[in-house]
């Protein structure tokens, strides 16, 4: 089964979804499953997990909704708020749904301490209790407290959004693949290798530019802990979802098809327990 470990569904909303900005004109629309239904089957994709994108209970909501209506979103990653006296009781309302495989905070949006606060801390090793896994979603300046959080909650599954969004535009990999290596070593940790054609230049990136980046993910990660995502809609910013995915394609090529089928499907299905 090859699926698509990373993409988004939303009714655009410009107040809600300020994040996309003016420069990201093709994506300030509605994207549905119908929308992505097609492009999934010209790729060869059987299967997607369906990531929040709003901070809220209703987007999480909204998100099993769709997974129960289409059968090709094989799991949920939603929010809910770890910080919440009530979180254990608002887990327990959610462990009813069987598509829901884990959560995400928008973390790249917090301070780079948000992760090592107690509060915080506190809330993701409840997931534990219910076999939920969690999206890390960052910029290399939170590398330090994502350590911190790995290395203090050994017992939940996490997994790395967009390769930690490296500086690729600015060709920027040091300080980055120093921390990479350090979290690959907890072996509760992969990596989703998604995302990196919006951290490239939108207009002029071209398929070596995220050479040295996948380098170092492959060598630290191996391709056990490794996962295809496309970042859709998202990446239509800076390249169609065929661009995206043949970039993973190409690179994993001379690893032969069993790690391929690892990286496009395997991995996820194992990580999820889609």
């Amino acid at each position: 089964m090859l699926i698509d470990a990373h993409q988004h569904f939303w009714f655009y909303d410009p107040e809600r979804d300020g994040w996309i900005t003016e420069d990201m004109q093709r994506i300030r629309r509605d994207f549905l499953p119908a929308d992505l239904e097609p492009v999934l089957k010209q790729n060869g994709i059987d299967g997607c997990v369906a990531v929040q994108a709003d901070q809220s209970e209703a987007e999480t909501l909204f998100l099993l909704q769709l997974s129960e209506a289409y059968d090709f979103i094989k799991g949920v990653v939603g929010w809910v708020d770890l910080r919440a006296e009530n979180l254990y009781e608002r887990l327990e309302f959610f462990s009813q749904f069987e598509e829901l495989k884990g959560f995400r905070h928008v973390v790249q949006g917090e301070p780079d301490d948000f992760m090592m606060r107690p509060e915080f801390i506190r809330g993701v090793r409840q997931l534990a209790a219910f076999d939920w896994t969690y999206d890390i979603l960052i910029y290399p300046s939170q590398l330090k407290a994502a350590l911190h959080l790995v290395r203090t909650i050994p017992e939940v599954p996490f997994i790395i959004d967009h390769l930690a969004k490296p500086y690729i535009r600015d060709q920027k990999i040091t300080t980055w693949s120093n921390y990479m290596a350090e979290i690959a070593k907890n072996p509760n940790v992969s990596c989703k290798v998604s995302g990196m054609v919006t951290e490239a230049d939108w207009q002029t990136w071209k398929p070596d530019d995220f050479r040295p980046y996948l380098d170092v993910v492959f060598e630290h990660f191996g391709p056990d802990r490794l996962a295809f995502g496309s970042d859709w809609p998202v990446c239509l910013v800076a390249a169609e979802y065929e661009q995206m995915k043949a970039i993973v394609e190409d690179y994993v090529k001379p690893w032969g098809e069993e790690v391929r089928q690892k990286v496009f499907g395997g991995n996820a299905v194992k990580f999820y327990s889609l």
